[in-house]
């Protein structure tokens, strides 16, 4: 018969890894769910209320509502290209869904919801819209502080849960969170603290801790 583990021994059971897993995937997956549909939405009425009509101002002009299809990234770039991002956006999820594997953290599971809803929208757009199968423009309605996009890139809802989770997923590896659920920073000053006391320890002289060497020896010599 095993003993169970210790209190604070920091091990876990089968069951609890299985259950962290599954609550992450369960979050990541419904977080995806939820921006991809927002995203179809917001595209889908872009394209009923905007299309052939001037842009619309909201927020006293820090905001525009002004439709546009877009074949390349942000700012255009790469838009003679535009099979390649089909092409990136699945390795992007393949790449997710093997990570998924060992996904026990809830920050790391929002973070990666957003990115997949994010990609999985403009993937959609790729593959569905016009001019064409793999090659179809993303529609993007959102301009800030100007109608036009020439302050920053006209972008959608796929794009800024992509953006979202990808801010998120830096700030969580500059933290030291893993994707386990671990603190790698703390494993590590763990670790640090360990060696020096065990440093410590070598550098003592032998018998210099055990009690009355000092007073045994002088009754000796008296």
């Amino acid at each position: 018969m095993s003993a169970a583990p210790p209190a604070g021994s920091g091990t876990t059971g089968p069951g609890t890894a299985t259950s962290s897993r599954r609550r992450a995937v369960t979050i990541l997956l419904s977080l995806a769910a939820f921006a991809l549909a927002v995203d179809l939405l917001t595209k889908h009425l872009s394209l009923q209320e905007l299309s052939d009509r001037e842009p619309v101002r909201l927020l006293g002009g820090a905001l525009y509502l002004s439709l546009t299809r877009n074949s390349g990234a942000a700012w255009s770039l790469g838009k003679d290209y535009t099979f390649i991002f089909p092409i990136i956006a699945i390795g992007v999820l393949g790449w997710i869904a093997w990570m998924a594997r060992t996904l026990r953290s809830v920050p790391w599971a929002i973070s990666l919801g957003l990115v997949v809803g994010g990609v999985v929208g403009n993937l959609l757009d790729r593959i569905f819209r016009a001019p064409g199968w793999f090659v179809g423009h993303v529609v993007d309605m959102f301009s800030v502080f100007d109608p036009y996009g020439r302050v920053f890139p006209i972008f959608n809802v796929a794009d800024s849960a992509l953006v979202c989770g990808v801010l998120l997923a830096v700030v969580l590896e500059f933290t030291g969170r893993q994707r386990d659920g671990t603190r790698a920073l703390a494993d590590d000053r763990r670790a640090d603290t360990e060696s020096a006391d065990d440093r410590a320890a070598d550098r003592q002289p032998a018998g210099a801790g055990e009690p009355g060497d000092g007073d045994g020896g002088r009754g000796e010599r008296a």
